[in-house]
Formats: structure tokens, sequence, C-alpha cells
């Protein structure tokens, strides 16, 4: 019979005629045959299951073997024996290896025939051992799942006794670490993810069956998960393991882990990436629950420093599996977590950012509940990050735009979420971050790394190296051998215009310029950091000029030498050759101011002229709109948030006085009023005279009215406050020398002399005594592209004494003749208003709620005195003058240049954001509050035009009208020195990433320190698609 059935299966007669045939051999099987027969049939039928060329031959050996084995038991055992399976397993059948499973399909086949013989027991005790065997020997997907359906349709099979099947239980999970899919086609990994699932299925079984072996287990899932040999990446299947794990031993395990000494937090961080790695894995059950388990457990024994180094290794992996369904919802909740814990800086949030709005473009599009649903909570989790780190808005403005139609959680949702996730708002490890090793953005600027809430320096600095004119001539100073902070300044100036690197970290500088009183690490007013620093730099000036002026005194003997010690100067300042008298900073940053005073009683009048470098500008609480006359001091309390300052440089030159801050009752926009003051010398009773003139100075108010309709307040407003005329009454009457005795009077402001740069300080902070914090005006102001600044300087003989307070200027008591004396219209004027124009320049933000947090940042463009020289000749244009004349508005041909000159140049703006520097515009500028309510102008810049600043720009340097001068020998060395040094970084870069070719998803850590008080900081392809198995060709394994 097995010489017909050979025949018959290898002849070429058609298929159906042979179907026929076996069907009859098989019914044959209940004849009685012979123990020779026999033995022949279970020989054929042996090599037909594991030999056959083709699929019918199988079958028909299958089914040969089954039918005559059930009707020829005894003879089938004796066949089946230990010999003929132990040589299988061993040594395979023929040329087939014995690591096909088709072996392990034959023996199983076998055992099932042979189930209630008594040799059963013995098979049964070979396949313990050979099991065991098996498993060592990191069988491939296809055979390790059949030994395991094996084992599982066999369970007498599994090796017994607590050693051996703890030894078989650690060598399995190895075995799934050693798994890969062969193939990338979606039917092939169908199979593979079915392969995986039945070995895990076994693992679950005997961890049921055996509870003793499951610790043992997962402490060998996490020796290979955190090993440090490179050569061996553990497969991503270990996580269909995750799911057989008790949820109920999270606590223990996790605690046990986090706390034991001997896991190294390299181990750990390795360890946690990997099993961040297995978000990939589809199909699996609480991964997510156990990574974001054991990130809670880190965090609670404080090992921040894993911490921080996972998230920023693995947050991209984690946003990118958002693309693919099958794995999104547990994905989603491992980003979500580690992003709200990680709140000490935006980095982690940063490095996803450029991928969100593609993603959020692929769920619309998908349009299908789950995915809406998804890109529900995606856009909340967005809200909050942008929330917490505020102040980077050329990152967050195509985002805004594409969730615009997405519900946004409230303000309190945002902090009660934030405060629930976070782990750590600061961290020692921080300083040993390494910055990003790129080179400079497209900008070709220079971006300086935030060393730890120092944001407000940098900001100030950016803005004070974009003032073109100031920068030129700090690099153009012969300091060598100086070591004050002017050379510190130009050091850092240079490597902002010529280092290679994408951001500086200015740490000598932030050293050398920090005040005193200013905490480090700790957020700070960068318009106070910005005034200690220009007035060290003033002072360093004089006390440098001072010793050079005394050295030539002592040896120069000449006619030059007896004429001013000023003519000698230092010639540590070369470039400083005129005005001797003066410093870079007066020369660039200071003006001077006129205050009068004039008696309401007697008509006389004082005067002090006092130098500032900035004017600090102050809001009008919204009580005083309805009153837009001259501003009345009736009380001698004056609010923090109503007072405007001053600064001044102390100790300029003789013959000036200086006030440290000048108090104007804060209040609402006014206008200059220059009209004629009636007399009051025949009125006994001025407080009741006061008042009625008062009323009538009101009467103007219909000038002004437009200023106090206008939702928007602007620059200009500020400053029609800032000059306009003050009541000094009530408590805060004057004492009149000549009256003896305290009276009403009239106060006025004047600048007389114009800055280069004019520096506009917006008083935002207002002190709250209920909570003791100062607290921040949120309104929104306009910022003009270009400011006319008018300049009264004195024509007439009636000048008083500059240096102080006149005693009184004795005037004739006629009312009449007084006022025109003091404000005459027309022909007789002694002071003649001269319109200056200035251009914007630089524009500090600050993003925030309070001074005592919150980020800086600024705006910036190159404006230099020889810019557009056509700008607002108008005599229309953006001034303060008097009453009679027109208001500082913005109606005027210059709004008409502002647009012009922004749309000719589009790319002159830049934002300058910590490490981060990027193309901008003046529309952003102008739309920043309005975009982002907690960010606001703080700090203006604004550039006169038409200026060369009073030097000579062709130094001894070289020609440098047009570009910054040739730098000192020893900084360009410097310079070339740090180059150099950062092409061997990048080089050392480039291979290490290269040796490290296996974690192809770690992503760099960006440079820079953001801020880390609250609120703020200071610091894909494919598409998604419907579930189920459809989608799990798109996973990447």
């Amino acid at each position: 019979m097995d010489k017909i059935l050979e025949g018959l299966v290898s002849s070429s007669h058609p298929l159906p005629l042979k179907r026929v045939i076996v069907r009859r051999v098989v019914e044959s099987a209940e004849t009685p045959l012979s123990q020779a027969q026999c033995r022949a049939m279970f020989a054929l039928s042996t090599r037909l299951v594991l030999q056959g060329p083709d699929p019918f031959q199988r079958q028909v050996g299958r089914q040969v073997l089954e039918a005559y084995g059930r009707y020829h038991r005894d003879e089938f055992e004796a066949f089946f024996n230990r010999g003929l399976v132990l040589g299988l397993l061993q040594r395979g059948y023929g040329e087939l290896s014995n690591r096909d499973p088709a072996i392990l399909d034959y023996i199983q086949a076998g055992l099932r025939l042979i189930m209630s013989c008594p040799s059963v027991l013995e098979l049964f005790e070979l396949l313990q051992v050979e099991a065991l065997r098996l498993v060592c020997e990191r069988p491939a997907p296809p055979l390790c799942a059949r030994l395991c359906q094996l084992l599982g349709d066999f369970p007498q099979c599994l090796p017994r006794g607590r050693k051996l099947s703890l030894a078989f239980c650690q060598q399995l999970v190895r075995s799934i670490a050693h798994f890969q899919s062969q193939g990338t086609r979606e039917a092939e990994l169908r199979l593979y993810v079915s392969q995986v699932t039945q070995v895990s299925g076994l693992l679950r079984s005997v961890w049921k069956a055996e509870p003793d072996t499951l610790l043992p287990s997962l402490q060998e899932l996490f020796a290979i998960i955190s090993a440090a040999d490179t050569s061996f990446e553990p497969s991503v299947a270990l996580a269909s393991l995750v799911q057989h794990i008790p949820l109920q031993m999270i606590t223990v395990l996790i605690r046990s882990l986090t706390t034991d000494p001997n896991v190294k937090d390299a181990s750990m961080t390795q360890a946690l990436c990997r099993m961040i790695d297995w978000l990939s894995w589809p199909l699996a059950q609480h991964v997510e629950t156990w990574v974001i388990a054991l990130l809670k457990g880190l965090a609670a024994v404080q090992k921040f420093t894993i911490l921080i180094d996972v998230t920023l290794l693995k947050i991209e992996l984690v946003f990118n599996r958002l693309w693919f369904p099958l794995v999104r919802p547990g994905a989603l909740a491992v980003l979500s977590h580690m992003l709200l814990s990680f709140q000490h800086s935006p980095e982690a949030f940063h490095l996803i950012v450029p991928h969100v709005v593609s993603l959020v473009h692929s769920f619309k599009r998908d349009g299908l509940p789950s995915s809406t649903a998804f890109l529900m909570q995606l856009t909340e989790l967005i809200h909050c990050m942008m929330y917490h780190y505020s102040g980077f808005p050329e990152l967050y403005e195509p985002i805004l735009e594409a969730i615009k139609d997405m519900p946004k959680p409230t303000e309190e949702k945002i902090k009660l979420i934030l405060n629930q996730s976070a782990w750590t708002s600061q961290s020692s490890s921080l300083p040993s971050c390494l910055s990003r090793l790129s080179g400079k953005s497209e900008t070709g600027k220079t971006g300086l790394i935030n060393l730890g809430n120092t944001c407000y320096m940098n900001s100030v600095i950016q803005a004070l190296f974009m003032a073109t004119d100031f920068r030129r001539h700090v690099l153009s100073l012969n300091l060598n051998g100086c070591n004050s902070l002017m050379r510190k300044l130009q050091h850092l100036f240079a490597f902002l215009a010529h280092t290679q690197r994408e951001a500086y970290a200015p740490r000598l500088f932030f050293e050398a310029s920090r005040p005193p009183w200013f905490t480090p690490r700790s957020q700070q007013d960068c318009s106070e950091y910005l005034r200690f620093l220009l007035d060290r730099l003033h002072e360093e000036e004089r006390t440098l000029k001072a010793l050079s002026s005394l050295k030539a005194s002592e040896n120069i003997m000449n006619e030059e030498s007896q004429t001013q010690e000023a003519d000698h100067k230092s010639q540590v300042f070369a470039p400083c050759i005129e005005s001797e008298e003066r410093t870079l900073i007066e020369k660039m940053f200071g003006g001077k101011l006129r205050t009068t005073i004039c008696c309401l009683n007697c008509k006389s009048m004082s005067q002090k002229e006092e130098a500032f470098t900035d004017l600090s500008l102050a809001f009008c609480p919204p009580t005083s709109l309805e009153n837009v006359g001259p501003k009345c001091m009736e009380s001698s309390e004056v609010k923090d948030d109503c007072m405007v300052q001053t600064n001044t440089l102390a100790n300029s030159p003789a013959g000036e006085t200086f006030l440290s801050n000048l108090e104007v009752n804060g209040g609402c926009d006014a206008i200059v009023n220059e009209g004629p003051i009636k007399d009051f010398s025949t009125e006994p009773n001025s407080e009741n005279t006061t008042n009625a003139e008062l009323d009538k100075i009101q009467d103007n108010s219909d000038m002004s009215q437009r200023l106090v309709d206008k939702n928007t307040l602007s620059v200009t407003d500020l400053l029609n406050y800032f000059l306009a005329p003050e009541i000094l009454s009530g408590d805060n009457k004057y004492y009149c020398e000549k009256c003896a005795s305290l009276q009403n009077a009239e106060k006025t402001m004047q600048i007389i002399e114009e800055p280069e740069y004019l520096i506009l300080t917006l008083l935002r902070f207002s002190y709250d005594p209920k909570c003791h914090i100062r607290r921040k005006i949120l309104d929104n102001v306009s910022l003009p592209l270009v400011l006319e600044l008018p300049v009264k300087r004195t024509t007439s003989p009636l000048a008083v004494d500059p240096g102080s307070w006149s005693a009184g200027v004795e005037i004739c008591d006629i009312g009449e003749n007084l006022a025109k004396k003091l404000k005459p219209s027309g022909a007789d004027e002694v002071t003649c208003p001269q319109l200056v124009p200035y251009t914007l320049s630089s524009v500090v933000v600050h993003s925030g709620v309070s001074s005592e947090s919150g980020h800086y940042y600024s705006y910036a463009r190159n404006v230099t005195g020889s810019g557009p020289s056509a700008l607002c000749h108008q005599s229309t244009a953006l001034s303060l003058v008097s009453p009679q004349d027109k208001l500082l508005t913005e109606e005027s041909p210059c709004t008409v240049v502002e647009n012009e000159l922004d749309m000719e140049m589009p790319r002159e703006w830049f934002l300058f954001n910590d490490s981060r520097v990027t193309f901008t515009s003046f529309q952003s500028v102008q739309k920043i509050t309005s975009r982002f309510p907690k960010d606001t102008a703080y700090v203006l810049f604004y550039k006169k035009q038409n200026s060369t600043c009073g030097f000579n720009t062709n130094s001894a340097n070289g020609l440098w009208v047009n570009g910054d001068p040739p730098l000192q020998k020893d900084l360009m060395d410097a310079i070339t020195k740090d180059n150099k040094l950062y092409l061997q970084e990048q080089e050392l870069s480039a291979r290490t990433q290269a040796l490290q070719a296996a974690s192809a998803s770690c992503s760099f850590r960006p440079n820079g320190f953001d801020d880390n008080d609250p609120p703020g900081s200071c610091g894909p392809t494919g598409g998604g698609g419907g579930g189920g198995f459809s989608t799990v060709g798109r996973l990447v394994f």
C-alpha cells in the first residue's frame, strides 16, 4: 500500500483523480495490517509531512498519518518513540533543519495520537528538557511561537521544578528581546504580531500557574532593557509582556526599582527610553500606564536628571506615534504627562512645536470621530503649554491659526492641569546641560544663551547691540590692557557680530554687569538693569578720563595743557574726539529736561535742568479719563502706577543738576497747554482762584478728546501726558521763596536737548499692597514706527541758571506782562520747538503678569543715523506742540511713510528670544499684545534720524561708515580660536552620532535655559486613517 501511495502522489495524474485514490487509501486504514506495513505507512507519511515538495503531498502525509495512527495505535506508539523525537529535535529530518517549525508541527500531531499511551510520559520528560534548550538557543519568532503553541496545548511539556521553570521564563524573555520582523508588508507584520502574542501568552500562563516566576522574569526584563550594550537593541516585542503584569504590582515594583541603589542612573535612563519605544507596539495594553508610573516614581525620588534626559531624548518619538491610530491613545497619554511635568524649561515643548501644525491638519482631514476626539485632547495640551511658556510668538502663531476653530480651555483649568502635573520647577542639573551644536540661523544674527533667568539681560543686550551707531563705536574703542566693563561689553558685541555659533553664553559679562542686589537665577526688571548698566559705563569712562587727564597734566607741559583739563582726554576712548567732556553714554543716550515751576500767586518762576538717559512714561488710571486738562496734584500721595520717573546720569559735568526720579501725578492723556496764564496777583484767595482757572483750562478738552476716545493708547499719548502742564495744589502746594509760603503753582517740563537714542520705558508695574507684589498693567500701547520729538531751545536772554532751582525770578506784577514773557505766542515766542525725527529701533517685550516672573524678549532692526532721510519733514508730522497747533497724532503723512518703509524692507526686523533669532515684521511688533495679551512692549529704543552722533566714522582702523569697524587683534584672535573650537565640537558630535546609530530617534538638546519662575519661562510622516488592524502596515518597529 505504501508503494502504491508513493507512486500515486508523485505521478502526473490529474489532481481530482489523486484525491479520490487517496481517500480510498485513508479509508483502508481500518483494515488490519502487519507491523511492517504499518511501519512503512508511518515512514512514508512522515516523509511526506516533513519533506513533501508541495502542499498536496504534505496534506496527504498528515491525513494518512492521522488515520493509520488512530487505527494502529500500538504500532504508531512503537514508531513515534523517544529516539525519533529526540533525533527530530536535535538533528532534524534529512535536509530539514531541526529549527524548522514543521518539526514541531509533526511532534504535536504525534503527541495527540499517543496521548492515551503510557509512553507519552517519557516524551513529556524529554520535551521538558528540549523546550528549555530550544529557548536558550534564541529561536526565531516562527519557531518560538510554534514551540509555545505546542507547550500551550501540552502544558505537561513545560519544564518542571522551580529552578527549571524560572530558567525557562527568563530565557523566553531573552528570546523575545531578540525578535525582529522579517518583513514590512502588512500581512508579514500581522503574522509577526500574532507570533509574538503567542509567546507572551505562554508566559502569562506560566506566571499564572507559578506566581514565583513573575518577579524574576521582570528582573530579567529590566536587565535586558537597562543594558548599556550598544551592539544589541532589544526588540519592542517586549512590550507584549507588559499587558500581562498585574496592575496591582505597579506601586511595589516602581518603588523597588526607583529606590534600588544598585540601579545606576545610566541604566534607568536606558530602560525608560526603551520602555517609551514600546509605545510603537500595536495592541499592547498598559504600556503607557507603566511608563507614566515610572516617570512619577522617578520624580518622587527627585531623580530629575533622568527625567530631563529621557524627556528631551524621546519627546519627538512619542509625538510621532500620534500619527498611528493603533498606538495613538497610549502615545498621547505619555506625551501629555511628559510635557506637563517638564515645567522648568520650554525645551521639550519646543522640540515638537514644528510638527504640531501638520498633525492637526491630518486629524482635520480624517474627519473620523476618533481623530476629532484626539484633536480636542491635543489642542487642550497645546494651549496649556503655550500658556505656561508664553513669550514665543514666532513659534506659536502658526499653531494658533491651525487650532483656532477648536475649543480653548479656561485659564482656571489650565492652571489646575499644570499644578497637578509638575515634578520640578528647577533642577540643579541644568547647568550641566550642553547647548545644541548648530550654525547660525538664516538671519545671520547670534542669540544669547539663557544662563538661568537672564532673559532680562539678554533682551537689553540685543537691543543695545542693534543700536548700530552705539555698537560701532563700542567696537572701535581701543581698550587693550583695560579690564573695564566697557571692555567686556566690547568683547560681547564682537562675539555677537562674528561668532559662528548659533548662540553665545555671556557668562563673564553677566557676572560683571549684574547689579549687586540682583539675586542670581531669579527674574529681574530689565529696565532697572538697563539703567544700572548705562550708569556703570558712564561712571567708568568718567573715572578713566579723570585719571588720564591727571597724567597728561603732569607730563605734558605745552600750550594745549594750559587751556582746559578736559582737552587731555583719555586715549582709552579714542573715537571720542569731540565734546570731550561728554562720555559715550551721554553722547548716545543722554538728553536734557528743563523743569519750570511758576507760582500762580506772584508769578515768580524757577527752573532746573536735568540730564536723562531714559524717560519713564506712566499710564493713567481709568477714573482720570474724564479730565483731559492739565494734571492736578492735590494730594501728596502718588501711586506707584502713576509715577513718571526720569533716569539721570549721576555726577554729570559741572553746571548741571540731576533728579533721581521726577514725580508726576499719573493720570489721563493731556495736551501741552502753552496758552497765556492769567494774572492772579490781585486775587487774595489763590485756592479759589486756581479752581476757577482750572475750569477755564479744561475748556480746551475738546482738543484732546480724540486721545480719550481711543481704545488703544499710543506712545505719543503717553508722551503728551508726560509733557503736559501740572497744577501743584492742595497737599502738594509749592513753597514759593518770594511769597515765603505754600502756593498753588504750575509745573511744566520741556526737552531742551535730545538724545541720539531715545529710550522710553512704559511704567507697567504697580505695587499691590495687599499681595505685596508689583502687578502688571496689560494695556495695549500702539507703537509708532516714526516719531517726532519737540525740542525747545531757549533763544531769549530770559534764561535762568541751569545749575539749580532759581531763587525766584523778579518779574513785573502786571499779570499780562508776565504772561507774555512766560508763554507768549506767535512772533513773541522765546522757545522755538524743533521737531526732531526718530525712528523705532528696538522694542523689549515682557511676557507675564508681574515683574517677579515672566519672560523678556526683544524686537529690533538695524537703524543708523544715515537712515531714511525723508522721514517726516512735514509740519503735520508726529509732534508735541501747543494747543494752538496740532496734537501729537498718528494721523499724519508719517503713517504713510511707516507703511512704505516696512513694506520696502519686510525682513529688516528680527525677534531675539534668548538663543533663538528669527525674522519678523513691524506688523508682528504692533500686534503682539492683541495676539498674546500677556506680552506687552516695555522698553522702546528710538533712533534720531540724519545724525552722525558727533563722531568721525573714518576711524584710524579704516573706513566703516556702512559697516562695523575692524576688530582689535586680541578680539579677533579670541573669536578665531573659539570658532576653531566650535568646528572641533561639531566634528566630535558627528562622530558620536555615527557611533550611536541605533538611537535613531535620539534628538539633540536645544541650547539655552529659559526662565524657571512661574508662570512663564524665562527657559512625521504618514497620516492617520481608520482604526483596526488595517493600519498596522504604517507602524515602524
